[in-house]
């Protein structure tokens, strides 16, 4: 006795239907992965702290402060209103804090390569100051008053010292100077001293010096930011590159390493 198969014919149209159904569902798999990946910011060539200018340079968002690095290679906050001279620091670019003036220029290239990084060379430093659109002022060409801080502040050297001789080292690095209210201010407390480079308090605040080896500073103070130069065409060449006071601070540059750090638009 022979068995009898049945055969079950599947109508060619369902079969089509079914291929249609998978392809669509994988096409769109793929596209969902696809577009995930795409999403996902680049990660920044520079560290964390710092902002990729024009994907040539990296900066640090705001100026300087220091650490003290001891003996054994631990660190501990130094203080802003001290000179750096005689120890061993480190930049570090944090937000509300007060930066580190007080320094020269060979000091403040010291504290940049023990973070592993660099002085701006005074292109650079331009560059991001002015930013994309290179304006006289980082919000802009023209000066508003009270958007960084170089507007109605304390002169304090005629508050503690008489006569020309307040111009002289002793009482020009005094560290009561900048402790006064009304004259330093904390790093990114005036949020509308930037530009779309994302770098704060590049005009007013503290002098910063570039890596020219004969010593230049830029950008002006919180008691000048016109003598000079307006704005981010403020320089000053007048001190030697061992030169420092009250108003002197810095901050760092670097090159960009790739695929280091985050998104350089993420604040910390």
């Amino acid at each position: 006795m022979r068995s009898r198969v049945t055969s079950v014919l599947v109508p060619v149209t369902a079969v089509l239907a079914t291929l249609l159904l998978a392809m669509k569902s994988t096409s769109t798999g793929a596209t969902r992965m696809s577009t995930a990946r795409r999403a996902q910011p680049p990660a920044s060539a520079c560290p964390i702290e710092m902002e990729l200018v024009g994907g040539r340079f990296c900066i640090d968002r705001y100026e300087a402060s220091t650490l003290e690095i001891k003996e054994d290679g631990t660190t501990i906050p130094h203080s802003p209103f001290l000179p750096v001279t005689g120890i061993r620091v480190k930049a570090i670019s944090k937000k509300s804090v007060y930066p580190q003036a007080y320094i020269s220029r060979n000091e403040a290239l010291a504290a940049c390569k023990e973070s592993s990084k660099r002085l701006c060379t005074d292109g650079e430093w331009v560059t991001a100051c002015k930013g994309p659109s290179a304006t006289t002022y980082p919000y802009g060409n023209d000066r508003k008053q009270g958007w960084c801080v170089d507007t109605n502040r304390l002169a304090p050297l005629g508050r503690l010292f008489q006569g020309r001789g307040r111009y002289q080292y002793e009482p020009m690095n005094d560290p009561r100077l900048n402790q006064m209210a009304g004259t330093l201010a904390q790093t990114g407390s005036f949020g509308r001293c930037t530009n779309s480079f994302h770098v704060y308090d590049m005009v007013g605040n503290v002098h910063e010096w570039t890596s020219d080896p004969k010593g230049t500073f830029r950008g002006g103070y919180y008691l000048d930011t016109r003598i000079n130069g307006e704005g981010c065409n403020y320089r000053t060449v007048a001190h030697p590159a061992t030169y420092h006071d009250y108003s002197t601070g810095f901050r760092c540059c670097a090159d960009p390493q790739a695929g280091g750090g985050r998104d350089s638009r993420a604040e910390p």
